[in-house]
């Protein structure tokens, strides 16, 4: 119910206004789609997690990620796997989106992080290998 509040009709019209006060600092969380050096889609439904809340709470709770899904943690030069029930695969970016580490198959309750790293990007355990991705490579993101 708090979630369907966030909204409130507009005086006089259907059409919805942004509410004032706590439920207007709330905000949608943003989606990209990532993209390899070649043009192809690494990840089409990617959640940017920009805020401390977003960034802290990650991937907990879930019990995986789809194929197509992934979490661009922005600042994150490390991540943990605390609490986790699943492994991801870690894709580390620096300041021009170029890969500077990769943590194949990350399993629960083990770190990662790498040098020059401001960008974590998360996806579904075997993707990273699955697209060939390697140190050096360049990512791009658009709206998805």
């Amino acid at each position: 119910m708090a979630a369907l509040a966030s909204m409130e009709p507009a005086p006089g019209g259907d059409e919805p206004v942004p509410a004032r006060g706590r439920a207007a600092r709330r905000r949608l969380a943003r989606i990209v789609r990532v993209l390899d050096a070649n043009g192809v889609a690494v990840c089409t439904r990617c959640v940017v997690a920009d805020t401390a809340g977003a960034r802290m709470k990650g991937l907990l709770g879930r019990t995986g990620l789809d194929e197509d899904e992934g979490l661009l943690i922005e600042p994150a030069p490390s991540v943990h796997m605390f609490f986790m029930r699943f492994a991801i695969d870690v894709v580390f970016l620096d300041r021009d989106r170029q890969i500077v580490g990769i943590a194949h198959t990350l399993r629960p309750w083990r770190i990662a992080g790498a040098r020059r790293a401001v960008t974590a990007l998360e996806l579904p355990a075997g993707t990273a290998a699955r697209h060939r991705l390697a140190v050096g490579d360049h990512l791009t993101f658009e709206p998805a």
